[in-house]
């Protein structure tokens, strides 16, 4: 993550399915550090896509996909996942859902 705006091209989402996961079940997203979006951008994105999601805990979710190249954002109904992989997607973030 990187402190200044930069324009980038959306990457795609990552869909890693394992026979786990058919709809309805436990699903969780995953994001990965892509090195073009600013903490605050991160921060937004995941205060606006993932329910009961705060300022300090994006910011924590931030900080591990910056450090640790990636990070568990959410885990819930595969349905909810989706959802918000799709809106992560389209903020630029890299995703998977499994």
């Amino acid at each position: 993550m990187s402190k200044s705006p930069t324009t980038v091209a959306i990457p795609d989402a990552i869909d890693e399915q394992s026979p786990d996961t058919v709809d309805g079940l436990e699903a969780r997203v995953i994001v990965y550090n892509c090195n073009c979006h600013t903490y605050q951008q991160v921060i937004e994105l995941f205060c606006n896509a993932i329910p009961g999601m705060n300022p300090t805990l994006a910011f924590e979710l931030a900080w591990r996909i910056d450090h640790e190249g990636s990070a568990t954002v959410y885990s819930g109904g595969r349905n909810a996942a989706e959802a918000i992989a799709k809106y992560l997607v389209g903020g630029g973030l890299r995703v998977a859902v499994q």
